[in-house]
């Protein structure tokens, strides 16, 4: 089944969009790592299987969707971990840590939804706590182009899209902080956010267009 589904998906993927992927060197060789993407469309989830050709990776997913009958079937083969975004999931974050002590690559992205007015969110510390916690590399990864509302145009006019993903260079967080946690963990989710912002185009920065680490980094790049 697992054969079939990566068919299907580089498949269709081809179909309705042009992929350009950046910077696959960056990736570490060995699973076990983070990769934190931002999150535009529905169409981003597929393109974790159809970009990294790998199967050794998992994706948190809303608990929501794990009453919708075919995603629930679907989350057997892709690797799906359905996720309370609303409270504390004990259950699933033991999943996760099991997951990566395998080897197994985490993709997220620490919005926790996709966005629907086209910009980023602010992220939420989810995952720079267990980064933090268990010292995990984590890769900034950005996606443009996977609007539902450019993909949708384009598929009414019989377009492919143009899509880029474009990797960041790896990077661990500091030790979980002892003092100030709730305030220092967001700091540490807004990091990972603006490493993914500075690769992608300004009118998708959203709450992050301003954010002086931002400013940092696209100074950084000017150099």
């Amino acid at each position: 089944m697992k054969k079939f589904l990566r068919w299907l998906i580089h498949v269709v993927v081809k179909l309705i969009a042009r992929v350009e992927a950046v910077g696959y060197d960056k990736l570490p060789e060995k699973g076990g790592f983070v990769i934190a993407c931002n999150h535009l469309g529905i169409l981003d989830a597929p393109m974790a299987y159809y970009a990294l050709d790998n199967w050794n990776l998992f994706i948190p997913v809303a608990e929501k969707w794990e009453e919708v009958p075919i995603l629930k079937w679907l989350g057997k083969y892709l690797n799906f971990i359905f996720i309370n975004r609303f409270a504390p999931d004990l259950k699933a974050m033991r999943e996760i840590m099991k997951r990566m002590s395998e080897g197994q690559t985490l993709i997220i992205a620490p919005e926790g939804t996709r966005a629907r007015d086209e910009k980023m969110a602010q992220g939420k510390p989810g995952v720079a706590y267990l980064a933090s916690k268990m010292n995990w590399q984590i890769v900034p990864v950005a996606i443009s182009g996977t609007e539902d509302r450019i993909i949708r145009g384009n598929l009414k006019r019989f377009r492919r899209t143009n899509i880029k993903i474009t990797a960041g260079d790896a990077f661990t967080l500091p030790s979980f902080p002892r003092e100030n946690r709730e305030e220092t963990l967001q700091e540490y989710a807004d990091e990972i956010m603006c490493r993914i912002a500075v690769m992608l185009p300004e009118k998708n920065r959203g709450y992050y267009s301003e954010h002086p680490y931002l400013k940092e980094l696209l100074k950084k790049n000017e150099i």
